[in-house]
């Protein structure tokens, strides 16, 4: 069966590529459609979000930084760790962006983020469904995450570090203004948040999934697709869902 092995372009990467291609020949893998993909976070991003059969399982190889979403190179255990690895589906965000002249939708598997676009703060209104979170909120920006992204960005600007099982989603503000005190919400993974510019002429910005920027957005509709589920493996006692809980833990001694 052949396995796919997909990697960066960078150096390390490349290296780990022929290391592993060689490993995987002696590989008798029982499973269909797996996907090796070597780099960091932002490129098993990259490739998630370009796939477009859900039935494909994907295990990281990290050659990056920290590599929250993908697993540890050991050329002496890989081959087990690779049978014995355990499944963790997610769902990823869509986001809806309305700008002046057009409307476009993308998916976010970390966070969607709300950016000031300029040196103003923003003026956002943001609403569950048609009921209001919080109808003024004067910051930088505010961000929504999944809780596979809620170790990441949200995590810098304080946000809650949010269990796989949980069932639900984040919306943290980005040094938050006005009300200074307000922490954010955390919401059901069923609501659909309408996140809209109070002053899109003065006070502009820009919408953001993961990496992907739309400028001069107007209203942003953001919602979970649990329709896409990506199917991410992890060495055993190495899952997501531990290393979140091992950052919950860390946040709490810190």
């Amino acid at each position: 069966m052949k396995i796919n092995i997909i990697s960066d372009t960078n150096k390390k990467s490349q290296f780990l590529k022929k290391t592993i291609a060689r490993l995987v020949k002696k590989l008798n893998y029982p499973k269909k459609n797996l996907n090796i993909v070597i780099g960091g976070d932002g490129f098993m991003l990259k490739i998630l979000k370009k796939s477009k059969n859900f039935d494909s399982l994907f295990y990281g190889v990290n050659s990056g930084n920290y590599g929250f979403l993908m697993n540890k190179f050991s050329k002496k255990t890989f081959l087990k760790n690779l049978k014995k690895s355990k499944l963790t589906k997610i769902s990823p965000l869509e986001m809806s962006v309305k700008t002046l002249d057009k409307t476009k939708n993308f998916l976010a598997i970390n966070e969607v983020s709300i950016l000031r676009q300029s040196r103003q703060a923003a003026y956002l209104s943001i609403k569950n469904g048609k009921k209001y979170i919080i109808k003024r909120l004067i910051s930088d920006g505010v961000l929504v995450c999944t809780p596979a992204g809620s170790t990441a960005y949200n995590m810098s600007v304080y946000g809650p570090i949010l269990n796989l099982n949980l069932k639900k989603f984040s919306i943290a503000p980005i040094s938050a203004f006005r009300p200074r005190r307000w922490k954010g919400k955390i919401v059901s993974n069923k609501s659909t948040i309408t996140i809209s510019n109070i002053d899109p002429i003065k006070r502009p910005i820009s919408a953001v999934a993961d990496n992907i920027e739309i400028r001069n957005a107007k209203k942003i509709i953001v919602k979970i697709k649990s329709k896409i589920k990506y199917n991410l493996l992890y060495d055993k006692n190495k899952s997501l869902d531990k290393k979140i809980k091992l950052e919950q833990l860390r946040k709490e001694i810190n």
